[in-house]
């Protein structure tokens, strides 16, 4: 067999592959979160989120909206250094996501269900 009908069959084989491919996953929200960092947000985006009453004050007294932590659980950074992820029975993490012209950090408590927003600060430049 000469190499372009070899080319040929693969080509088509390929074509019909991606086809399928697409059409099965398609109309699924499927996702690669294979970082420690992607999955630990995707854990946290998918539980049920209660705010402590300091984390709603500094929401309140900075002028900001709730919702940027839903932002911030999208592309933010987990910083494992100063995260307690040994810690019983829930995990702590601390992430950071920008904020306009500012860095926002939130310390999460990350239980079974439920993920609590336990502190919230703007980090300083250093």
């Amino acid at each position: 067999m000469k190499f372009v009908h070899r080319l040929a069959y693969y080509g088509l084989g390929l074509f019909f592959g991606i086809v399928i491919l697409i059409f099965f996953l398609g109309g699924k929200k499927t996702s690669c979160d294979y970082s420690p960092n992607a999955r630990v947000l995707k854990n946290i985006k998918i539980k049920e989120r209660h705010f402590t009453s300091n984390s709603m004050n500094f929401f309140e007294t900075n002028n900001i909206d709730t919702s940027i932590v839903s932002l911030i659980l999208k592309d933010g950074d987990v910083d494992f250094n100063k995260s307690n992820t040994e810690a019983k029975p829930c995990k702590i993490y601390f992430v950071s996501g920008e904020t306009g012209r500012n860095t926002l950090v939130i310390e999460i408590e990350n239980c079974d269900s439920i993920a609590t927003i336990k502190k919230a600060y703007i980090k300083k430049d250093e």
